[in-house]
């Protein structure tokens, strides 16, 4: 009888932790979706920050996910002139790590105002709008990483090399330090991989800057999006990348990028980008994430992480542009675990 109340006892002592363990838990979890003290509880989490601009004041929106004082990541998007909706499926991984996460269209994107002045349509300004943003979201080098895929890779970078004592972490997704390699990257590499006969007739229409042709456009969603953009059937495509398809912004496109995401050509303002021989003034934790079958290089994705100081290289060997989709499981382990390395000091 004495061994029977003890088992008793032992039980329940040990439940009755297991149960404080699990409320533990729960109370974490709440605290990290509670807006209750937030002032955007009632826009549930949006801001519609404020950007002071050479042409005047003018707004973006933000939606902010989560509360985690030590761990605060802003997203930016591709394009230029892309949304915020490329990375719905964030929402799939980021709250379940408790990782606080912000959606941000810059200026001129869907959901932020429109200007429509091609004055601002350069880095330094956009360099300065994220500056801008990230205090008005009372980010700083205890918190704050900052995410950038395709273009918003660029600008990831851009910041970095003016603002890297901001940063607690830096991520460049699916972006090479140098659009002139980006080219040749194209040209030599993936172009040649598409039948010669579809080649020949993008090339053609190239040649006439047709690129309002919807046979032009067609070509390369069949040939080239669905194989390097995101490497799944068009009609398998997630409602959250249509939808940002189908909001890009095609004056800042066009005037920036070019007319697709093909290499940079015609008058593009980015064409001549290239950071390559600064990167490695870059002190600041960076994660570079590339994907075998990007329209970006990998291997020189690779060797940005290598050039890096303190760089690390995450590659998805499934995945291509939007390897986010197409190499989901690969992308986020290696993303939440960068993440989470740099938090608690163990990031080599």
């Amino acid at each position: 009888m004495r061994y029977f109340f003890a088992i008793i006892i032992f039980l329940g002592f040990f439940l009755g932790c297991q149960k404080n363990q699990e409320l533990t838990q729960t109370e974490s979890k709440s605290v990290y979706m509670d807006y209750s003290n937030s002032e955007d509880q009632f826009t549930g989490g949006i801001n519609m920050i404020p950007i002071t601009t050479s042409k005047g004041i003018f707004k973006v929106y933000t939606k902010r996910v989560g509360n985690n004082p030590k761990i605060k990541v802003l997203l930016l998007h591709g394009g230029p002139g892309g949304t915020h909706e490329f990375f719905d499926c964030f929402d799939g991984y980021f709250p379940n790590e408790e990782i606080e996460y912000v959606y941000y269209d810059q200026l001129d994107s869907y959901y932020s105002d429109k200007p429509n002045d091609s004055t601002l349509w350069t880095t330094e300004h956009f360099v300065e709008e994220v500056e801008q943003v990230r205090k008005a979201l009372n980010m700083d080098k205890n918190n704050f990483y900052l995410y950038g895929q395709s273009w918003g890779g660029i600008l990831a970078m851009e910041y970095a090399l003016k603002y890297q004592d901001n940063l607690k972490g830096l991520i460049i997704s699916n972006m090479m330090s140098s659009a002139p390699e980006y080219g040749k990257y194209a040209e030599e590499v993936l172009g040649p991989q598409m039948p010669p006969e579809v080649l020949k007739e993008i090339k053609e229409l190239e040649a006439k800057e047709d690129y309002a042709n919807p046979r032009y456009t067609e070509l390369l969603m069949t040939h080239y999006y669905s194989k390097h953009a995101l490497r799944l059937p068009l009609e398998e495509w997630p409602k959250s990348v249509e939808l940002a398809f189908q909001h890009l912004n095609p004056k800042i496109y066009l005037y920036m990028q070019g007319p697709s995401e093909f290499s940079m050509a015609g008058n593009a303002t980015l064409k001549n980008w290239d950071v390559s021989d600064r990167l490695k003034t870059i002190n600041t934790p960076t994660l570079v994430i590339g994907a075998t079958h990007d329209t970006m290089d990998p291997k020189h994705m690779e060797w940005m992480a290598n050039e890096l100081p303190n760089g690390r290289f995450l590659l998805c060997p499934n995945g291509s542009h939007l390897a986010q989709y197409d190499d989901q499981k690969v992308y986020f382990k290696g993303l939440i675990s960068f993440i989470k390395d740099v938090d608690d000091g163990t990031f080599k």
